[in-house]
């Protein structure tokens, strides 16, 4: 239930200018996505990603999400209600919203499927990014987490470590 308000809420977040996408490339939202699920903490920020994964992550969201999910991964002030076209805007990915909520697995499938077969506007980016990107871009929005919420990602099963 908590995935499908979620999906709502994230996959309806972005206006359809947003993207060019059209719906018929977007069909396989619930793919298997290949997010690591077990990852290795060595890397020099105390989290599941290291410096350089978040070093290019700035320049994947500030070249494909700045646009919608603004600076900052702060989103729209008022993510919470809807348009007049009744679409949600893009809510933020800094740990004020539910990005948290989420295991990087479905983080990545979002980024990777887009909302559109949800009945949401954010575009797919799998024709677009690679693998590797998608996890940059996870890392460098996580970035904006505070250690409390990343904690509490943590402990819902937001990753697996060795």
């Amino acid at each position: 239930m908590k995935h499908r308000v979620f999906i709502s809420l994230l996959l309806a977040a972005c206006s359809q200018a947003c993207s060019e996408e059209s719906a018929s490339e977007l069909k396989n939202v619930r793919q298997i996505s290949e997010a690591p699920k077990v990852v290795n903490n060595t890397s020099s920020t105390g989290r599941w990603y290291t410096q350089s994964q978040l070093q290019s992550g700035r320049q994947v969201y500030q070249s494909n999400c700045l646009v919608c999910h603004k600076k900052n991964a702060a989103g729209t002030k008022q993510w919470k209600k809807t348009l007049s076209n009744g679409d949600y805007p893009p809510p933020p990915l800094n740990g004020s919203a539910h990005a948290w909520h989420h295991d990087l697995e479905t983080l990545t499938r979002y980024i990777k499927n887009g909302g559109v077969p949800l009945g949401g506007v954010m575009p797919g980016f799998k024709n677009k990014l690679s693998e590797k990107e998608v996890q940059e871009v996870i890392a460098y929005f996580q970035s904006y987490w505070d250690d409390n919420v990343y904690n509490d990602w943590l402990d819902t099963g937001g990753v697996v470590r060795e």
